[in-house]
């Protein structure tokens, strides 16, 4: 491993196994960081060559150099490996080699507590972007499927019992509005986190006039997290922020997989779901297993796990503490797994095909029952002497036409008022307002 800087060259700091367990994972980690944090560093400089602690040719030549590690790094010829302790070493060490001199101007003006804060919430912002995307895209399938087979009769459930006439349209229109509002949740996290604590060092400041606010516009941020013991209070604080976002919207592709997980059943055999979202059984030649819905319905987990992870870990006071590297590993791994999730559900949602025949068949004579307690109240029965006749009846009484039920049920939002078009203006109003963020 490359000496840190913090490295005093006496037995103790040689000791093999110490400095494995001081690094962690987090060179590994740092993988998903680097761009990020490349990208950082080239502000900094920039942003120390404003206020004269470096030249105009020196921070050029150094951005040049910085550059040069990206497009390395992308292409696989620059490695974070064991040589380092983590990202930000391996940028002091690759600026180091080309001028010793330079690469060691870089630190100037902050700290590796600040430094990966930068990182983790440019990476945040950009994470959080592609999940507002995708989230986005699972919400105009849903929209799409709801508007295509509007008017397919099915059950609707309460504990799982039949319970009156539903349709395809309601069922999806339903996942189309969850997921418009995990997309304005994510929108209005994203906000909240569009904050740059670069220029805080440890905690405390510098003796630096730095220009925070032009290092914030260059990095695309909306604003400066101004305090310095804040911004060190704040990390795990926003990461678990981020992850609730991701919570959110995996709850509602946790239920929507629940809910293919039973109506793929053989008891059930109301969808059938696109081959390559299906495995055969290494055993059973007739199997055909919803597997792609199980993983995705047990994806929530991880999230799950990751915040309550990080949870665990801020029980600490102001200021920095090295247990906040542990926050690192759950972010990373919970981000990820979102992401990987949700892109595959637009593809699920458009692939999927619907048996007609099975889900009205599905509609019993009793799911007509509320349907006559209505009508009879409408015609002046009081609802509750309606709602015992009907009970009292309820063995006499004959299968109805499912879309003449559907066709009543005019309530805003029912079926018969579905306002998918309501849906779809507020879900364009919240991708603009994303683009917007973006820009």
């Amino acid at each position: 491993m490359t000496n840190p800087i913090w490295h005093s060259g006496s037995e103790h700091d040689e000791d093999k196994q110490v400095m494995e367990f001081l690094a962690g994972e987090d060179v590994i980690l740092d993988q998903a960081l680097f761009p990020f944090d490349v990208l950082a560093t080239q502000a900094h400089v920039n942003g120390l060559a404003r206020i004269g602690v470096l030249s105009d040719d020196d921070a050029s030549q150094l951005v040049q150099w910085l550059d040069e590690l990206a497009e390395q790094f992308r292409l696989g010829d620059f490695v974070l490996d064991a040589r380092f302790e983590d990202g930000h070493s391996a940028i002091e060490y690759f600026l180091s080699q080309r001028s010793s001199s330079l690469g060691g101007k870089v630190h100037t003006g902050r700290s590796r507590n600040d430094q990966v804060q930068v990182a983790v919430r440019l990476y945040l912002k950009h994470s959080l972007a592609e999940m507002q995307t995708q989230t986005a895209e699972i919400a105009q399938a849903c929209l799409k499927r709801a508007s295509q087979d509007k008017d397919v009769a099915m059950p609707g459930y309460t504990h799982l019992q039949p319970a009156v006439p539903s349709s395809v349209g309601m069922w999806m229109a339903g996942f189309a509005e969850a997921f418009t509002d995990d997309l304005e949740f994510a929108v209005a996290t994203a906000k909240a986190l569009d904050c740059n604590p670069l220029g805080t060092a440890a905690g405390y400041g510098v003796n630096l006039p730095l220009d925070r606010d032009g290092v914030s516009t260059e990095l695309g941020f909306s604003r400066t997290q101004i305090n310095p013991v804040n911004v060190q209070n704040s990390r795990g604080k926003f990461e678990v922020m981020a992850l609730q976002v991701a919570g959110h919207v995996l709850r509602d592709v946790q239920r929507l997989a629940w809910d293919l997980s039973l109506f793929a059943s053989a008891e059930f055999g109301f969808v059938n779901l696109p081959e390559k979202f299906t495995t055969g059984s290494s055993i059973m030649p007739n199997k055909k297993n919803p597997d792609v819905v199980e993983l995705l319905r047990a994806r929530a987990a991880v999230v799950d796990g990751a915040v309550h992870e990080i949870q665990s870990i801020l029980s600490l006071p102001s200021g920095y503490h090295r247990d906040l590297q542990f926050t690192k590993a759950p972010l990373l791994r919970g981000i990820s797994a979102t992401l990987q999730a949700l892109s595959i559900v637009p593809g699920l949602i458009s692939g999927m095909k619907f048996d007609k025949t099975r889900m009205s068949d599905a509609l019993t004579a009793d799911a007509f029952a509320t349907d006559i307690t209505v009508e009879l109240a409408v015609d002046g029965v009081p609802f509750r002497e309606a709602y015992r006749r009907t009970k009292q009846q309820i063995d006499q009484i004959e299968k109805g036409d499912p879309q003449a039920s559907l066709a009543r049920r005019v309530s805003p939002g029912a079926h018969a008022d579905l306002q998918l078009e309501v849906i779809g203006e507020r879900l364009q109003k919240l991708l603009l307002k994303n683009n917007q963020q973006k820009g």
